[in-house]
């Protein structure tokens, strides 16, 4: 992979970081911050799912997806019998 910084923060790391050390100092700050995002992301979850508005409209989408496959059986039942 190649990446681009900008001048200067590359600068700053070219200062602050031992040219050997670099490639592990890039990886262990992307790791950290998706790892962040991560956490970012299952906080949202876990407060979205508290939420009792959101709880309903999800079983309303849970509904759905129920009658779709009888949906299906009843479409193939129906062709069946025309045969």
């Amino acid at each position: 992979m190649t990446f681009t910084l900008p001048e200067e923060l590359a600068s700053k790391l070219a200062k602050r970081v031992p040219t050997h050390k670099r490639s592990r100092y890039v990886a262990s700050a992307i790791a950290e911050k998706l790892a962040e995002r991560d956490e970012r992301l299952i906080r949202a979850c876990e407060i979205a799912n508290r939420d009792p508005e959101l709880r309903k409209v999800e079983r309303e989408f849970d509904a759905i997806r129920d009658e779709i496959p009888a949906a299906w059986e009843d479409a193939l039942q129906e062709i069946l019998e025309l045969d």
